[in-house]
């Protein structure tokens, strides 16, 4: 049966209507989604209603017929039982109809498949429940609330990066560009985050994940000093002592400061202590707490090197790597040749990326780092601190050849499963995923690629640090469509709920800014340019994608309240207490509560129903619930003809708005349309969106 609305939106299909064709990996078409080592799995396919002759699974096996299941609408479904062993399992379809046919893989309808775009099922692999769509919200702890100005970095406490520390007295000042920046301190801590959970449950806030807390010399703690134990500047300090080093000190030889407060034992205990006792509070309102691994390098200050004497002479401490080439650290970093009355080294050794100030970590060469390491990744989610996830800094770059990465992820995930399955793996990472996506390694990435790029791209026309503008992808349909269809397709289903979906984080600019089509970074434009001409109405229609699209939406601390910024570290200013964007703010509420609502767009399927020039559409559906979101781009209105249909929506049935922003503001004022022949007609005003919902459901 084919009716108008069976036509392709696209032009018109030269045989069955491919539009309606549809599977994916979600509890609609994988039942149940998630299967275990030999466990039966029904996987199902949609096609339109009495449209096709016979559907076909594909696999290395052969070639097998699916059974019509059942018709529901204008669709009819067709199933096939297979028995899952121990082995991951890869498929496809293949369609035939009487006028032709087509296969089907991860891409949707095409007529030669590809392995690389085919369906896979690992068995036993999942991804933690709590994880799909959760709601998160990245923490920069200094910059994010001072609840303990006893705790607060001192000017002069030590030196670092050619300069002493420096204790910013100004909370709104903006950060310093370039690398003297790390040692500039606003005071956030973790006792500020305590006294704002209250702010974050309101949000809606459902995991909180903290840059890195462990002891470290920098604001932004990537260069750790000590894994075993939370940072006491952003813990607590009970023991001090000393005077502040000058301006023209250039070592830490008298840092006597520092030394007391990140060596001493009673501070990090207690630091500890003050972290266990966030984490319960945190859990006891159902939220979850993902801590950053910084695993692939440490920092010139960490005991094991020691390079600023920190911990020499100390008779708890062993000598670092850096001060005696007897050092039982000597194996945890690669040393360039040199002589040994050369020592110590300085400076001779393989800092990531060059950077001298972060040694990378030479696993290869000590089974000891490793176990060391593997242990730091079992303590933090056992008691009492029982953290619920791990971001693994740069992932991909651990070790010094891709075959150990590979092992030492296999072996980080059995240490930490080991003691709490539930726990998330979670990884930064930029290009394709897969290979650390098949089941024994990662749960999922950080989504730069199938999700910030080209949002950022379609909305703004700005590359996600703000370096570059391209008038030909702002606004560019087919881009979109391909290149987010792309990398989604790396992807295993579940990994893909779990995903970080962010706009904005530490370490690109702010989205609000890149609405302003500035090129350039702090340095060079200044900071207020960060904050002029920026467009409130695009950033609202980036919320409602990023609050509707497959995986964890990620708000970076700030953006709901409108902070703006280039790169980092322009990008790490302070929250702005009592001067936020309110309106903003109530904005993000009302679209993470619908988000949070609605089980469709936590773990329900996807499918893109229209993209043309600046303008999107597309469904979030299951069974029970439809919606439709449609995003103008345009600065001009402009009226969309979407056939919802393909989502499921019933052909002749009403839709209401949920929430409608525009350029001037948004609403959440009820309004029904109606749903004729399968395609809804929508007049949308300048740099809008709407997220609509089917009264079916």
């Amino acid at each position: 049966m084919r009716g108008k609305y069976l036509k392709a939106s696209k032009g018109e299909d030269s045989f069955m209507n491919k539009q309606a064709l549809f599977c994916d990996g979600t509890g609609s078409y994988v039942i149940p989604p998630e299967p275990k080592r030999d466990q039966e799995v029904t996987l199902r396919f949609r096609t339109a209603r009495g449209d096709i002759q016979a559907v076909y699974l594909i696999t290395d096996n052969g070639r097998f017929e699916l059974e019509k299941s059942e018709t529901r609408g204008i669709f009819d479904y067709y199933e096939i039982i297979w028995a899952i062993k121990t082995e991951n399992f890869t498929y496809f379809f293949e369609v035939q109809a009487e006028d032709g046919g087509c296969f089907y893989n991860k891409l949707g309808p095409v007529d030669s498949p590809a392995d690389i775009y085919s369906f896979a099922i690992v068995p036993g692999f999942s991804t933690p429940e709590w994880s799909k769509g959760a709601v998160m919200y990245q923490i920069f702890t200094d910059r994010f609330y001072n609840g303990d100005p006893d705790n607060d970095v001192k000017t002069g406490e030590y030196f670092y990066i050619d300069g002493i520390s420096i204790k910013v007295s100004d909370w709104g000042q903006y950060p310093v560009a370039g690398a003297k920046g790390v040692r500039h301190f606003y005071g956030g801590d973790l006792k500020g985050v305590l006294e704002k959970l209250d702010y974050l449950q309101e949000l809606g806030i459902e995991a909180i994940y903290f840059n890195p807390l462990f002891v470290s010399p920098s604001n932004h703690k990537y260069d750790i000093e000590d894994y075993d134990y939370i940072d006491p500047h952003f813990g607590v300090i009970k023991n001090d002592g000393g005077v502040p080093l000058t301006e023209t000190v250039a070592s830490n030889e008298h840092a006597e400061i520092y030394r007391a407060r990140v060596t001493d034992l009673e501070n990090l205990e207690a630091s500890n202590a003050l972290f266990a006792e966030l984490v319960g509070e945190i859990h006891a309102r159902g939220m979850k707490v993902i801590l950053d691994g910084v695993f692939n390098h440490c920092g010139s200050f960490n005991k094991w090197m020691d390079r600023e004497r920190i911990y020499e002479n100390r008779e708890d401490f062993e000598p670092g790597a850096y001060i005696s080439a007897d050092s039982p650290y000597r194996s945890f970093f690669k040393f360039y040749e040199q002589e040994e009355s050369a020592w110590p080294y300085n400076g001779s050794y393989d800092g990531w990326w060059g950077h001298d100030t972060l040694p990378k970590l030479n696993y290869e060469d000590s089974e000891k780092l490793e176990n060391y390491i593997l242990e730091i990744g079992k303590k933090w989610v056992s008691p009492p601190y029982n953290i619920d996830g791990w971001r693994l800094d740069v992932a991909a770059d651990l070790g010094f050849s891709n075959e150990y990465n590979h092992e030492f992820w296999k072996k980080f995930r059995q240490a930490v499963k080991s003691v709490n399955p539930d726990v998330l793996i979670l990884a930064e990472h930029y290009g394709d995923p897969k290979e650390w996506l098949e089941g024994d390694e990662w749960d999922t990435v950080m989504n730069y690629d199938a999700f910030m790029e080209p949002v950022t791209w379609f909305l703004t026309g700005m590359e996600k640090h703000s370096d570059e503008y391209r008038d030909d992808l702002l606004g560019n349909g087919d881009y979109f469509k391909n290149t987010i269809g792309y990398h989604m397709s790396r992807f295993m289903n579940s990994s893909l709920q779990s995903a970080m979906i962010e706009l904005s984080n530490h370490d690109h600019s702010r989205f609000l800014t890149r609405t302003n089509f500035m090129v350039g970074r702090t340095d060079q434009l200044g900071p207020k340019a960060a904050e002029e001409y920026v467009n409130l109405a695009v950033m609202r229609e980036a919320v409602i994608i990023q609050m509707t699209w497959v995986g964890a939406p990620t708000v970076y601390y700030g953006d709901e309240a409108g902070v703006c910024g280039f790169t980092d570290p322009d990008n790490r200013r302070t929250y702005p207490w009592g001067n936020e964007n309110q309106e903003l703010l109530q904005f993000h509420k009302e679209v993470i509560a619908v988000h949070k609502q609605y089980e469709a767009l936590r773990t329900g399927s996807i499918k893109l129903l229209l993209w043309e020039y600046n303008c999107l559409a597309y469904g979030r559906f299951g069974e029970e619930e439809q919606f439709i979101i449609i995003i103008n781009n345009n600065s001009m209105p402009r009226e969309v003809s979407v056939p919802v249909w393909e989502a499921e929506v019933p052909v002749d049935s009403r839709m209401h708005r949920v929430i409608y922003s525009y350029n001037e503001g948004y609403t959440t004022a009820f309004e029904q349309y109606n749903v004729y022949n399968g395609r809804l007609a929508l007049n949308m005003g300048s740099h809008s969106a709407v997220i609509l919902k089917s009264d079916r459901s």
